[in-house]
């Protein structure tokens, strides 16, 4: 088993210098790097929003209002660097980006209900989206403090990964606190309103769902961890502590602390059985029975530092490599397909890519090009898993969640 190099975060010249030839990666250094935190004001945080809902309001090209439906199958992409989603047909004669929409400062992940609504994690609340009318109809603040002024980089305060409950009723995000342990705030889909909060582990990159609703996963990028939360014990009195368990997932060990690049990142959970899969730098995938705590780990053949990762009804998993820690000794970025009894495909693609998902019939993955750091680029690729054939489309500025209408 190779040995990673692992940077602490009392970085000397060396470790600086091996930093910069990996600028693919996303959200892995330690936090003394100040030049992609947040900033901020000698004055204070802003304050926050105090509206909960608001007129539809939509940022066009041409500065017009939507018009025609949006259709089947169209892409829908958070663009950090822009504080925007964008509407993409990745099919159609005229494909590409064909729609903007304001949603708030440096939006991360998404979500996209049965109802046509997405809800979209940024640095100021979580944004709803009317992906009909393509506009924003609400944005619902958070309750955590200590965020700072919305800002971008990737050490910002505010939500991270968002997921939704399977009966659409609420709304989980992961909320970054800057230089602390975040929380998970539970959004009422129905009323708008932040309804209970839980302490979870520090920069929650990634937030899932239970197949039934009974837990929900928030992945700490910095505690190297998933906090099991059991929604029912959140309710409207605030934070309940007994609601809450913390599974350490950390196959490379805990040294470096901040400033280790082993760290989870998203996890996807297995519609077989339940549980969570965590990759590793293309060599290792951790099991994690959410129930017991208990780990299992298995081989992966992708030999990169790995990011966004999702897994279709039939058990297979897709995980994005977004390029080497060593470029001497690791391969480059790549997109693993991992089948449901574990062999593996791994399709190369070109440059630095963050997250996946795939398309309804199973038949092609998307993913993004834009990271929270140096390296990304302003598109996402087309790939087709039959073939391991890739396309370009253009996207937002920073592309990082994706989701497919």
């Amino acid at each position: 088993m190779k040995r990673r190099p692992v940077l602490h975060a009392t970085a000397t010249a060396t470790s600086t210098a091996i930093a910069c030839t990996v600028a693919l990666l996303a959200g892995c250094t330690a936090q003394s790097d100040d030049s992609d935190r947040p900033t901020r004001s000698s004055s204070g945080p802003a304050p926050a929003p105090t509206a909960t809902s608001e007129k539809p309001t939509s940022e066009k090209p041409s500065g017009e209002a939507s018009t025609g439906r949006t259709p089947d199958g169209t892409l829908l992409v958070t663009d950090f660097g822009s504080d925007t989603v964008t509407f993409v047909d990745p099919d159609g004669p005229d494909r590409g980006p064909f729609d903007t929409v304001k949603v708030g400062t440096a939006p991360y992940g998404l979500a996209v209900g049965d109802d046509g609504r997405a809800w979209v994690a940024t640095a100021e609340g979580v944004a709803v989206v009317d992906t009909e009318s393509r506009t924003r109809t609400a944005l619902v603040p958070y309750e955590t403090e200590g965020l700072g002024e919305p800002s971008h980089g990737e050490y910002r305060g505010g939500g991270m990964g968002i997921a939704l409950a399977p009966d659409g009723g609420h709304v989980y995000v992961g909320v970054n606190v800057p230089d602390g342990n975040g929380t998970l705030e539970v959004v009422d889909t129905r009323s708008l309103e932040v309804t209970g909060s839980a302490d979870v582990g520090r920069r929650p990159f990634d937030v899932d769902v239970s197949r039934d609703g009974e837990q929900v996963y928030a992945t700490g990028h910095d505690s190297f961890d998933v906090t099991v939360v059991d929604p029912d014990r959140l309710g409207d009195t605030g934070r309940a502590e007994d609601a809450t368990r913390r599974i350490e997932v950390a196959p490379y060990g805990t040294e470096g602390g901040l400033g280790s690049w082993l760290k989870p990142h998203y996890a996807a959970v297995r519609p077989s059985d339940g549980k969570l899969l965590f990759p590793f730098e293309g060599e290792k995938l951790v099991v994690v029975d959410p129930d017991t705590g208990r780990s299992a780990i298995e081989r992966m053949t992708a030999d990169t530092h790995q990011h966004g990762a999702t897994v279709t009804p039939d058990g297979t998993l897709l995980v994005v490599g977004t390029g080497p820690i060593d470029p001497a000794r690791d391969e480059g970025p790549s997109l693993s397909v991992r089948s449901a009894d574990g062999k593996e495909r791994v399709i190369p693609l070109d440059g630095p890519h963050e997250d996946v998902t795939v398309s309804a019939d199973g038949r092609t993955a998307y993913v993004t090009g834009g990271f929270t750091r140096d390296g990304y680029w302003n598109g996402l690729t087309v790939v087709d898993l039959d073939s391991g054939d890739t396309r370009r489309l253009a996207a937002g500025e920073r592309p990082l969640g994706v989701a497919v209408l």
